[in-house]
């Protein structure tokens, strides 16, 4: 284990326990087994969805229908950006809070870490790591989340380390690099803590680097296992890549966070793009595993099975985001939307597909059918030709997180309905240069989004909110039969879970591009959200370039 003792500093602040700098020792006894019973506690949220299972719910009924018109801020939490960041200064605060009995711990841009009392919104403490200035960043300067277990708080830095602090006052433990930024990698993922391991994914497939998961111990920062999600010569999957070094500068990114299921010992990961995003000539074959659905098996980083939803991709559809895992006439399922506009119903015992069906108006790049036929019909295929589809790059959802209620039975979805031209523009690869294979401009106009639940079980829309924007934050389903989205524009809203009806809206003052959680303290429920707006908005709603960034995290409560 190597520790970088000057890699970040901690500054600490009055604690609730009266000693300065510190936080009460709440994560001590977050364990394994906690985690694995996250539900059970529904006063928390002690992982990244909520739970192991990726569906963003929570039981937490004190706030529901009858009464969320009278939601009001309980508390704001604003830390402010000041000097030079890592990368271009396009931030965006995209995380998801965890909270610990009463203790609420969540990341920010440019290496920072807070711990916050998650009754009045008080700092007690804060860590900044130091990331180097010239770090290469493909879509902003941003970081999702952090993990907990065992008294250590995890998260991972946009120069590709993970490091370990501990939870009472925020000073480092150990710290291990896991990507090479002379290359183009990066990190930006929340942690996941299995059993004693803490899993990471690696960013940049931008930069033509071959995306990898790690495995770490979690009280030693020991690297555990590596698993390669494009396959080398020789290994499963090697056939569908050419040969030469195509498959060493794949792409195939896993940079958002799995789901988990303890009973079948399997965790999902989602796969991005390959590399060059759309020049496919230099990498004919359906690239496995990018674009694709990788069940792994935690102890070891063996893929079970997989599933590629976007075979030889042409349009940077990302398959990376969350894999939503429920239970329907004692079947083991999994739901995923897809970036290219299509929502997938999967057996997760072994990677079957049970349905498949758009869930996005406008859908011109291709078309797959009921057996999972795809079939691309609009893609960049000559050097300087222009071509025009939907959805965009940007998908026709982002990285931000779809919900599932197994009160309702109903999935919710944020919908961005946007398209883009392309132009293809053949790049040789080079060390750390973006490697798109083509220049991209996404409709600054005819747009639109939506928030829509659809039916698992028939793939079907029960009902949609239509907004004359794209919808770009993640969703949160609550046991109050409720629904909360934020929009661009910066109204944080709720909505019926079973009809969709805007229920109550406040505006947050900046957009909104991150995670809404819920926990309670002391039987008082709240709704937290951070909201800041930045990174790659030119992707997804270019119209929205130069609106306030923001930096608050804002806690909802109903008055006393």
């Amino acid at each position: 284990m190597t520790q970088y003792v000057d890699a970040g500093r901690a500054v600490g602040y009055a604690s609730l326990s009266g000693l300065p700098g510190s936080a009460p020792p709440v994560v001590q006894d977050v364990t394994y087994e906690r985690i694995r019973n996250a539900r059970a506690e529904p006063q928390n949220w002690l992982t990244y969805y909520g739970a192991y299972d990726g569906q963003r719910y929570s039981p937490l009924d004190q706030i529901n229908t009858e009464n969320v018109g009278a939601l009001k801020p309980a508390w704001v939490f604003q830390s402010g950006s000041s000097g030079l960041h890592a990368g271009a200064s396009t931030y965006s605060f995209e995380a998801a809070p965890i909270v610990v009995d009463g203790i609420m711990f969540v990341s920010g841009w440019d290496g920072f870490v807070w711990a916050i009392d998650a009754r009045t919104g008080r700092e007690l403490w804060r860590y900044k790591h130091a990331i180097p200035y010239d770090t290469s960043l493909c879509c902003g300067n941003v970081n999702r989340g952090v993990a907990v277990a065992k008294g250590k708080v995890f998260v991972v830095t946009l120069n590709a380390h993970i490091i370990a602090l501990d939870a009472i006052d925020g000073h480092l433990l150990w710290d291990a690099a896991y990507g090479d930024v002379r290359a183009g990698e990066s990190a930006t993922v929340a942690p996941l803590v299995v059993k004693d391991l803490v899993v990471v994914g690696s960013s940049g497939g931008e930069f033509g680097v071959r995306g990898h998961l790690d495995a770490f111990d979690l009280d030693t920062g020991r690297h555990v296992w590596r698993t390669y999600t494009v396959p080398k010569p020789g290994e499963p999957g090697s056939d569908t890549w050419p040969d030469g070094p195509a498959w060493t500068r794949g792409g195939g990114n896993p940079w958002i966070t799995g789901s988990f299921d303890p009973e079948l010992n399997l965790m999902y990961w989602g796969t991005g793009n390959p590399a060059p995003d759309f020049d496919g000539a230099v990498r004919p074959g359906d690239n496995l595993h990018t674009d694709s659905v990788i069940a792994v098996d935690p102890d070891n980083g063996e893929i079970r099975w997989h599933y590629q939803y976007n075979p030889h991709d042409l349009w940077d559809y990302d398959s990376t985001m969350e894999h939503i895992l429920f239970d329907s006439d004692g079947r083991k399922l999994l739901a995923h939307f897809d970036k290219n506009g299509y929502f997938f119903v999967l057996d997760r015992t072994n990677g079957e597909l049970v349905r498949v069906a758009p869930f996005v108006d406008r859908i011109t790049w291709g078309e797959i059918d009921p057996s999972g036929k795809v079939t691309p019909k609009v893609f960049p295929d000559a050097e300087g030709e222009e071509v025009h589809f939907w959805p965009g790059p940007a998908g026709a959802k982002e990285w931000t997180h779809a919900a599932y209620s197994p009160r309702t039975q109903l999935c919710y979805v944020p919908v961005q309905d946007v398209g883009a031209k392309v132009t293809r523009r053949r790049r040789e690869f080079k060390e750390s240069i973006p490697y798109w294979g083509a220049s991209v401009t996404v409709d600054g106009t005819d747009m639109r989004g939506s928030v829509s639940a659809f039916d698992p079980a028939t793939g079907r829309e029960v009902w949609r909110w239509d907004n004359d924007v794209p919808m770009c934050a993640s969703v949160l389903a609550t046991g109050g039969d409720l629904v909360f989205a934020g929009e661009p524009t910066g109204e944080f809203n709720a909505y019926d879970a079973r009809s969709g009806e805007l229920l109550w809206q406040f505006q947050t003052g900046c957009g909104h591009h991150s995670n809404p959680t819920t926990y309670s303290v002391d039987g008082k429920q709240y709704i937290a959200v951070p909201v800041g707006w930045g990174a790659w908005v030119e992707g997804f709603l270019p119209a929205m370039l130069g609106s306030p960034h923001g930096d608050a995290l804002f806690a909802f409560a109903l008055p006393d």
